[in-house]
């Protein structure tokens, strides 16, 4: 009876995130303080079904119970226990279960954190939150239901998609998940600013933490996915705009815009609606991505399912969530601005400001190269492909002003800063930057092309300005620079990392294909690759035929590779496990093709430098964020916390 459980636990947290939803916005309307009291209970509550659902339909799949189909279709016997669990995420419903398990997650860490904020305001909150739990939470009872059982229950399953058995992918899901949902928070504090009709520090101070750790989270999947799609698919790439990527990468521009914008309003009390706005957007796009994963408009690895009546659904969902928020922004947006100061171009807030239009510009680009092949399909155009040369002309000319402007706002001042001074912080940084510019690709892949010397030259930029930024304000201080500012400092510098990984992986490696038997060896940009043959090995549920190839540089031997081509035994299916040599400037990484005539095999051999440096950059980035959340204004408690301001228009926020 553990599926069914499950099942029952699921309408228990549905009726709890109704109660979630509806008392606290009837005690808002009302000024009842009992119905403010509900949010949090029941956010907890929905939070202990949500977890109940989740155990049991883990251990469904620990214990086989093929009787439940969404088992059966994802799992196996000979499947390892924690590619069992990890399966709970492997396809269209137990995805969506562990959304909502962790839109719950952040749900009971608001209402655990809420002393910190009027009792008003983080029923508030917590009721938008909840209202967007129902409608995922109807999307799975009656659509998508995990626990559904079939009878008779096969004696075996039918797999978990090959792709899907890596480590990676134990791991990805839930960072990317995390971030999605997390800005649901942002989103949620952007609608009780809307019905608040206030936009102050003490809702930035608020709504800041949130918005970091989420786009931490988002960062940490975005990069995993970027590492499993290099070490699991075989072809050598980190990137290939696909439209699921693409779903991924979107909030996380308007997030990175979001983060700025909400900076620029805790100091300066200005961009509110813009800030107000990017929440609602960065979580629009969350929910498109999810569309665009379930609604089989598309056809990714990445996605999950085919289903038009659940792409339906997902689709009225979102335009009533992203509709109805809109309008209320049109409808109160205009008063945040009222009497505001104007903003110079020579000051922090000034390029944030030019720096948040380049990054909303990437965002809608991307957008509509993913979204154009689907319009054109609906319109009876056919179909057509938007492939990586569009978003590589469309993206990369917006990364260099982005780049520039992140080196050039770490040294502006706030309200204005005097050429003179911006001219004495910037020529240090600007004459190391070009001279590390042009050294690193020069002593490294020994080139000069204006690619790898533009690209090396931003990404040192980011860095030299982000640590000019931390001495200069560290010169002469008596206590510590605050957390936040050493996290933007190694965010901005993880840009950089990322930047000079790209330039240099991009047309600067080497890629050879060829036919080899054993003993034959080939040679590519001064390695010898030598293939001693194949060795065939049983797995757990698969069965391998690994090859054994020997790399040497100068006659040493520097790496033995054991690449791979497995043969899974319940679906058939093949699946290339790459041979990877880590360096610190550059990947050797060797693929098996196909068996050829004898004994020879098809081998494509790669030679990729500063790869490393991609994934690098983006978990320095990340590591920014949980530095910045750490801050302890953040952990400040407010004394009028604990006291609800409420009006005849409503909520009004209590002063930090």
């Amino acid at each position: 009876m553990i599926p069914e459980i499950g099942h029952f636990a699921l309408i228990l947290a549905l009726g709890l995130a109704t109660l979630q939803t509806v008392l606290p916005m009837y005690g808002i309307w009302r000024s009842r303080s009992d119905c403010l009291a509900v949010a949090a209970p029941a956010a907890i509550g929905q939070f202990v079904m949500m977890g109940i659902a989740f155990v049991a339909l883990g251990f469904a799949f620990y214990a086989n119970d093929f009787s439940v189909a969404y088992v059966a279709a994802n799992s196996n016997t000979q499947l390892p226990w924690f590619y069992r669990l990890s399966a709970i995420w492997g396809a269209h419903e137990g995805s969506l279960l562990l959304w909502m398990m962790l839109l719950a997650g952040w749900s009971l860490a608001v209402a655990l954190a809420s002393r910190t904020l009027p009792r008003d305001v983080a029923s508030c909150v917590l009721a938008v939150m909840g209202a967007v739990s129902v409608g995922f939470l109807l999307f799975t009872l009656f659509t998508s239901n995990p626990f559904e059982r079939q009878f008779p229950a096969p004696m075996e399953g039918r797999d978990l998609n090959p792709l899907l058995q890596d480590p990676g992918l134990v791991v990805h899901p839930p960072m990317l998940y995390m971030g999605y949902v997390g800005f649901a928070v942002a989103f949620a504090f952007a609608i009780t600013a809307l019905i608040t009709g206030r936009v102050d520090s003490a809702w930035t101070r608020w709504t800041r933490p949130w918005t970091t750790a989420a786009w931490m989270f988002l960062t940490i999947g975005v990069t995993l996915g970027s590492w499993w799609a290099y070490k699991e698919l075989g072809w050598g790439g980190w990137w290939f705009w696909d439209p699921v990527e693409n779903a991924s990468f979107m909030p996380w521009l308007v997030g990175t815009a979001l983060i700025h914008s909400l900076a620029v309003t805790e100091k300066r009390g200005i961009f509110k609606s813009w800030t107000v706005l990017l929440a609602i957007t960065a979580f629009a796009l969350s929910l498109l991505g999810t569309f665009l994963v379930r609604s089989g408009v598309l056809i990714s690895v990445h996605a999950f399912a085919t289903d038009p009546t659940r792409g339906i659904y997902i689709l009225t969902f979102f335009a009533v969530v992203v509709g109805g928020s809109l309008l209320l922004y049109a409808l109160r947006a205009a008063q945040f601005e009222a009497g505001r100061e104007p903003v110079a171009a020579l000051s922090r807030e000034g390029l944030l400001l030019l720096n948040n239009i380049f990054l909303v510009v990437a965002a809608a680009g991307v957008l509509l190269g993913t979204l154009y092949p689907i319009l054109a399909d609906s319109l009876g155009m056919g179909r057509l492909s938007v492939g990586p040369p569009y978003f590589n002309k469309v993206f990369i000319p917006l990364t260099v002003p982005l780049v520039v402007l992140i080196g050039a706002a770490a040294v502006m001042a706030w309200k204005r800063t005097r050429a003179d001074v911006l001219r004495s912080r910037l020529w240090v940084p600007l004459i190391v930057s070009i001279v590390a510019g042009v050294a690193l690709p020069l002593f490294t892949v020994g080139t000069t092309a204006v690619a790898a010397v533009a690209g090396c030259v931003l990404g040192c930029w980011a860095i030299v300005t982000a640590f000019e930024d931390i001495l200069r304000r560290s010169r002469g201080r008596r206590v510590m620079l605050p957390r936040n500012v050493v996290g933007m400092a190694l965010a901005h510098a993880g840009v950089g990392i990322f930047v000079i990984g790209v330039s240099l992986v991009s047309g600067f490696g080497g890629e050879h294909d060829v036919r080899l038997a054993p003993g034959q060896s080939t040679e590519m940009v001064g390695y010898e690759f030598t293939f001693l043959g194949t060795r065939h090995v049983d797995g757990p549920n698969f069965v391998a035929e690994i090859g054994d190839f020997i790399v040497r540089e100068d006659g040493r031997q520097i790496a033995e590779l054991f690449p791979s081509k497995r043969r899974y035994n319940a679906g058939g299916q093949s699946m290339t496990e790459a041979g990877i040599d880590v360096g610190i400037t550059r990947d050797i990484y060797v693929s098996l093709g196909e068996p050829l005539s004898g004994d020879a095999w098809s081998v494509r051999i790669y030679h990729r430098p500063f790869v490393r440096w991609i994934w690098a950059g983006g978990f320095i980035s990340a590591l920014g964020g949980l530095i910045a959340l750490t801050d302890k204004r953040y952990r400040r408690r407010r004394a009028t916390a604990d006291k609800p301001v409420a009006t005849d228009r409503g909520l009004t926020t209590a002063s930090a």
